[in-house]
């Protein structure tokens, strides 16, 4: 469907192109015009396009046009976990409150625990995600379903998954779509052995990928694998030649100036979950430091068990927040970077560089924010309103691959996600009482 935009504001993330008044059309998942208007005849001319007919006009009245934010860390189906063990230590909750009811799941509870938190991604602006779970085809059958752009990584470990799935997944779930894909990953160097470790490694040389995997996340892990390895674990995993063709590291709260220097040099991205590692107390991520080391940094959420809000909004706040008491400083992280963070960069680290900005050619992954709503007035700065007064609330639509996927344009809440909001809450309770038996 071709659907013009009109009567907007326009935030494009495409370099430093400021806020602008215009629209934006799109033709089935791509954009294909993005200006003020003032330039259509060159615009007809250099495409060779005649008059477009439009499947939808729909006039923005002054509300802001960006690109969507990416969440780059998330276990999606923990909704099931969500506000269930609470205000217990990383070790203790995983362990005794989380893995023994993980063992419960079967793939298509897992697809449907899945649905309940693509419904929250798409009322908080999120249009592609960065998933790590036990069972990859149900989740990528339930993205797929419902619209979301997933690149998925392997959770392997000591005691799920496997070297070979991986192999196999990579196989499988690539090149099968354009919404849904599968890289390297294992769940963490204190869940894995090292001859574990050591065949991760050969899969990425095998496929030359990226590989995704939580790193020092606590002190306790980073002390650990000095303890066993004389090591920490960014310096284990690039002597092992993880990092050979790059990838990102899921929170790095406890890195030191060499891990920091291995990171830069084999291009190893930072993705902070803020609010996570608030809540488990894991620590406060040196952001400040990778910034200036020239490390790029994007934005996670982590899951719903362990945040427990799926909230984009919140975690850019955090993530200045955070900065700022870490380093004493108020102008630590300025909003413009916090927001380059949860769109740009978030789609670099997805391996979906065509939805990083909002441009001719690129992804139509985009989001409305109502302009009109008490906390985003008065208007100095969008950016800085974006990331400090920002809220769920303000997200008007949600387009994925040019299909809108959520709305509020009437008033109401409307999802187009294949399946009623109500089922999936109700087939999801069900699920929940039979894993805890109630």
């Amino acid at each position: 469907m071709n659907i013009r935009f009109y009567n907007a504001k326009i935030l494009t993330m495409n370099g430093d192109m400021p806020v602008f008044d215009g629209e934006l059309w799109t033709e089935d998942s791509r954009i294909i015009y993005v200006g003020d208007g003032s330039n259509l005849d060159e615009y007809y001319k250099r495409t060779g396009r005649s008059a477009i007919i439009w499947g939808r006009e729909i006039d923005c009245k002054g509300n802001l046009i960006m690109p969507g934010f990416k969440n780059c860390h998330t276990h999606s189906a923990m909704t099931f976990l969500r506000s269930h063990a609470d205000d217990l230590p990383l070790q203790d909750w995983l362990n005794n409150q989380v893995f023994p009811y993980e063992a419960k799941l079967s793939p298509e509870d897992i697809c449907e625990f899945t649905r309940i938190a693509i419904l929250e991604y798409l009322t908080g602006g999120i249009t592609g995600i960065m998933e790590m779970y036990l069972t990859p085809e149900s989740i990528a059958k339930c993205c797929l379903e419902m619209g979301m752009r997933v690149t998925q990584v392997g959770g392997v470990n000591n005691f799920s998954q496997s070297p070979e799935l991986i192999d196999k997944w990579m196989e499988e779930l690539n090149g099968k779509n354009d919404l849904t894909s599968f890289s390297v990953g294992f769940h963490a160097e204190y869940t894995c052995s090292l001859e574990l470790l050591k065949k991760i490694a050969d899969i990425s040389h095998k496929y030359r990928s990226p590989v995704f995997t939580h790193i020092q996340e606590t002190k306790s892990e980073t002390d650990g694998c000095i303890e066993r390895y004389g090591k920490t674990p960014v310096a284990l995993f690039n002597d092992l030649g993880m990092f050979d063709y790059g990838g990102a590291g899921y929170h790095l709260v406890w890195t030191n100036d060499e891990d920091r220097r291995i990171m830069k040099e084999k291009h190893v991205s930072v993705v902070t979950n803020p609010g996570s590692n608030s809540k488990l107390a894991s620590g406060i991520a040196p952001i400040t430091e990778y910034l200036n080391d020239g490390i790029p940094v994007a934005i996670g959420t982590d899951g719903p068990a362990s945040n427990n809000c799926l909230d984009m909004f919140r975690e850019m706040f955090l993530v200045t927040a955070l900065a700022k008491l870490k380093t004493n400083d108020a102008a630590a992280v300025p909003a413009t970077e916090v927001l380059k963070m949860a769109t740009y960069n978030g789609a670099h680290v997805m391996c979906t560089p065509d939805a990083d900005c909002l441009a001719e050619g690129k992804l139509a992954d985009i989001i409305m924010i109502d302009m009109n709503q008490p906390n985003m007035q008065p208007v100095w700065n969008i950016e800085n309103n974006i990331v400090y007064s920002g809220s769920k609330s303000d997200i008007m639509m949600t387009m994925i691959a040019g299909v809108i996927r959520y709305d509020t344009f009437d008033g109401f809440q409307r999802f187009n996600v294949g399946k009623e909001v109500s089922d999936i809450y109700r087939d999801c309770d069900s699920i929940r009482k039979r894993i805890f038996n109630l």
